[in-house]
């Protein structure tokens, strides 16, 4: 049987993430961070590396250069490790001057490297979602079954098969059909795999697993099909065999402000759905030897902390308190995600990087290096309102404070 070390990671980073704008105004989607301290990266990164699949690309175009830092300050493999992860950026070249046109598209202009690595087979995976997965199972699967092509699938429910793309497959594991988010009733019926009546249909994970040559003769046939999901994969269906690997974990696809907002809320709680604390499967990210936070007569309720922080005399509620975040006394703090900062930073004049005394903030996403003056009010406004303002923006009725953004002592964002 092959081993992981025929296997060659791809992650896709270099969507434009217009969904989760501003949070993608400096930076590329798979470069947000998440749970105080990590960035989304992190997640398909460190599955990888417990995975132990050493070869790692990451396919970055659009505002990738906070990418590109976290990714090279945070894995260097030493010398005596064969295992690399290389950032193939998009680039002009004497065949083509175009930018990626799309996932399959990025792949198709990377086939020389691709090559080069002489894998055998080629895993493809998202840079935006949260779980934790064990991608030797995937591999072993695709293995006994003489697959060409395997794609992970996860059930879904009624209510959720619009947002992804669901797959029909046979008892024996292989995928004979594919529809993009249906909509239709009658269609929907067509495509029920499971016979659990709460999550009947199967949806892509967005995570493929090619054998090498299939993927180089798929990219080379059909050369304007520049997507996986809508162009790719129905084509492999009709003449490939495709199978489809059950993931029943906690997986969560964080394409909307919406869904990244609850997402990391939802970390707060006792119960909480994905754990970054398995000793044996953990999360990496960048070691910034930073100081322990300092929590200083204060009340707080279910709230997880980043490291490097002060806290002075406030109450904070079901919120996320991320790296270095200073907060100011006589805050009240409620259903808020505060990303803290990327740095220290000596007394100055004007507002410092925090948040001021006596302010009140919930249903609010405060971004990196935000300046909070004093007696500020921040208060969700009602869901599917979308609100664009010069210094902060309202996504789904959630108040969100761009990277590096002020906002004067004294206002009030509220409806």
């Amino acid at each position: 049987m092959p081993s992981l070390k025929d296997v060659l990671a791809v992650i896709l980073g270099g969507g434009r993430g217009a969904r989760l704008y501003p949070l993608t105004q400096m930076r590329s989607k798979p470069a947000v961070p998440i749970a105080g301290k990590y960035r989304l990266i992190d997640i398909p990164i460190s599955n990888c590396i417990n995975s132990e699949i050493y070869r790692i690309a990451i396919l970055t175009q659009f505002n990738s250069v906070s990418l590109h830092r976290h990714i090279t300050r945070t894995y260097n493999f030493d010398a005596f490790h064969q295992g690399w992860i290389q950032i193939w950026a998009a680039e002009q070249t004497l065949e083509s001057a175009d930018w990626y046109q799309g996932t399959a598209d990025a792949f198709r202009k990377q086939t020389l490297e691709i090559q080069a690595t002489g894998a055998n087979y080629v895993l493809i995976l998202a840079g935006d979602h949260l779980y934790r997965m064990d991608y030797e199972a995937m591999a072993e699967y695709h293995w006994e079954n003489n697959a060409d092509i395997t794609i992970a699938v996860h059930p879904v429910s009624k209510e959720e098969v619009t947002r992804f793309g669901i797959l029909k497959r046979e008892s024996n594991g292989r995928i004979t059909d594919f529809v993009e988010k249906p909509k239709d009733s009658q269609i929907q019926k067509k495509y029920i795999s499971r016979d659990d009546p709460h999550t009947p249909f199967l949806a892509s994970m967005g995570i493929y697993m090619f054998n090498t040559k299939i993927l180089m003769d798929l990219l080379k046939d059909f050369p304007h099909h520049d997507d996986f999901g809508g162009d790719i994969i129905p084509q492999a269906i009709k003449s490939n065999a495709v199978y489809g690997f059950d993931f029943n974990g906690y997986w969560q696809d964080i394409g909307t402000i919406r869904s990244f907002y609850e997402t990391n809320l939802a970390l707060t709680t006792p119960e909480t759905p994905f754990n970054f604390y398995d000793a044996k499967l953990p999360i990496y990210t960048d070691t910034r030897f930073l100081p322990g936070s300092i929590v200083e007569d204060s009340n707080l309720k279910n709230v997880l902390i980043a490291e490097g922080c002060r806290i002075l005399k406030s109450e904070i509620d079901h919120s996320i308190i991320g790296i270095r975040s200073q907060i100011s006394a006589g805050c009240m703090i409620k259903d808020s995600i505060m990303m803290g900062s990327d740095y220290y930073e000596p007394d100055r004049a004007g507002l410092p990087i925090g948040i001021g005394a006596n302010c009140y903030i919930e249903g609010a996403i405060l971004d990196k290096n935000v300046r909070i003056g004093n007696n500020v009010t921040m208060r969700p406004f009602p869901r599917n309102k979308d609100i664009d303002n010069e210094k902060w923006y309202v996504r789904d009725g959630i108040v969100v404070i761009p990277k590096d953004a002020e906002i004067i002592s004294g206002t009030t964002i509220a409806p």
